[in-house]
């Protein structure tokens, strides 16, 4: 289920972190290992939401381990594991398309954890604070979804209208928006009373 996949998670990124937070010194190497972590539930999750049916594909699993990674490790690890998850996954799984999905969804991806990370090295660690940066990166990283898949479709010579766009970007995606703003608040709440300090930016 996939409730339960990301509960998993979920306490695998807790305890990591308790395991890791006593390497003071090594702030860098703390910051890959859990951005590998995320690179790595963004390429399994998938497979997860794929079990549920009808609404599988709308859950957009890529896009909270991406998310989360902006918030925890900071703007250039979200940047880069946004970029690479669905390029990757396209590549090892066929999963989305490499072209055009995957190379749409990477400056996407990447826009969001970009987003996620500057908002949150700027602003307050409260909820509010954290509502709006998720909504702002949201919105900025399907403005780019629409433009990168604009070039690219009329590179292809095809047409990318206004209907593909609000469909493929909010209409279709409404159930993974909703399952974000529910969960990662909660999640990088959580990590924020627990480090009790900023998040490592």
């Amino acid at each position: 289920m996939f409730l339960t996949g990301v509960l998993c998670y979920i306490t695998g990124i807790f305890i990591l972190k308790e395991r890791i937070w006593d390497m003071k010194e090594n702030t860098a190497l703390r910051k890959r290992i859990l951005a590998a972590l995320f690179l790595a539930i963004g390429l399994i999750l998938p497979f997860i939401t794929m079990q549920i049916p009808t609404v599988g594909k709308m859950l957009c699993p890529m896009h909270i381990p991406v998310l989360l990674c902006g918030y925890i490790c900071g703007w250039p690890y979200g940047l880069l594991i946004g970029f690479i998850t669905p390029l990757f996954r396209g590549v090892l799984f066929g999963m989305p398309a490499l072209f055009p999905n995957a190379v749409c969804m990477a400056f996407e991806l990447a826009t969001y954890g970009m987003i996620t990370g500057i908002l949150s090295a700027k602003m307050e660690k409260d909820i509010r604070s954290l509502y709006i940066s998720l909504i702002t990166a949201m919105l900025c990283g399907r403005i780019v979804w629409g433009i990168v898949s604009a070039v690219v479709y009329a590179s292809m010579g095809a047409g990318f209208t206004w209907k593909l766009f609000l469909m493929g970007g909010f209409i279709n995606a409404l159930p993974g928006i909703l399952i974000q703003l529910i969960f990662i608040p909660s999640i990088v709440s959580r990590v924020y009373c627990v480090t009790r300090v900023e998040v490592w930016s």
